[in-house]
């Protein structure tokens, strides 16, 4: 005859009592879970709280741009006066510029983001509880933005800080400095999109710096190229069309149709008010379609 041995008052429930002591302090929640995870995440795409070795990379490319920013100051500051107006380089057009050091950074500190816990398979830990999927993809790509933005927005105001030392005219360059800051959030959050979702197609990490470079250095030479050959042709309207292909040439074509900017297109221009629309809506359907991208490849990942 079988016996109930549960005792009274027990909870038949719990199998057996290891003697693990119970938590009975603050549940902290979803929102501290992301918190942490974005500031891990930042953290970890500069190489801090990481060995010395992946540190490296990073503040080596970090003080390339930031030196950068400080030659072209001392020489805005070293000038005789009143011999130059303005900096040699101007805030939207320093992003641009120095974009093969932006896309290295990110080849190489975007599949750090996401490919480990691909690779090792963490994922699912993550999601046990008590963050979900979008928490997950909205910390990762929050984090990549930021880093790219504090990468690309410290240059501009090394920049605005000497410009006023040179005495240049404040309201041009204070005018200057937001537009250039606008611009590089906006490249921030393409070119961070845009790196996660070709750093989290492959667990592997060399695959992922391939496809990153891919899509930014390669593709911007190449549509660089052709605009070129379209200008030597006299073919402007196509020199425009073709900015639409390479990410940063996206970002190149918005600024100079809304930020005043000079374009860096061949022959200097750069589409119109009406072209520049296209230019916009294309960036902001990147920048939403990495995120769907993302939620989509993390609704199975590693389950």
């Amino acid at each position: 005859m079988a016996t109930d041995l549960t005792p009274q008052g027990a909870d038949p429930t719990r199998i057996h009592n290891i003697g693990y002591r119970s938590y009975d302090g603050p549940r902290l929640g979803r929102g501290y879970a992301r918190r942490s995870l974005y500031s891990q995440s930042l953290r970890g795409a500069y190489g801090l709280g990481r060995s010395a070795k992946s540190k490296v990379l990073p503040m080596v490319l970090f003080g390339v741009m930031t030196a950068t920013a400080a030659i072209i100051v001392a020489v805005a500051v070293a000038a005789p006066a009143g011999t130059i107006t303005k900096l040699p380089l101007s805030y939207t057009a320093f992003a641009i510029t120095l974009q093969p050091v932006i896309g290295l950074y990110l080849a190489a500190q975007a599949p750090q983001t996401v490919s480990r816990d691909l690779r090792f398979k963490t994922v699912p830990l993550y999601f046990s509880r008590p963050i979900e999927r979008r928490d997950y993809v909205l910390a990762k790509y929050a984090a990549m933005a930021s880093a790219l933005f504090a990468l690309t927005a410290i240059p501009l105001v090394i920049l605005y800080a000497g410009a006023l030392l040179a005495k240049f005219d404040f309201g041009t360059q204070t005018k200057g400095f937001a537009q250039g800051l606008v611009s590089v959030a906006l490249l921030s959050l393409l070119f961070a999109g845009l790196g996660l979702v070709m750093a989290a197609l492959t667990p592997r990490r060399g695959f992922g710096v391939a496809a990153v470079i891919a899509v930014f250095t390669i593709s911007y030479g190449a549509v660089s190229t052709v605009q070129a050959i379209a200008a030597a042709q006299e073919a402007n309207g196509a020199v425009e069309w073709l900015g639409l292909f390479s990410p940063a040439t996206l970002i190149d074509g918005v600024q100079t149709a809304f930020l005043g900017a000079t374009s860096n297109f061949p022959g200097g221009t750069g589409p119109g008010a009406g072209t520049g629309v296209v230019y916009l809506l294309v960036v902001l359907g990147l920048i939403a379609g990495s995120y769907g991208v993302l939620m989509r490849r993390y609704r199975k990942v590693g389950l």
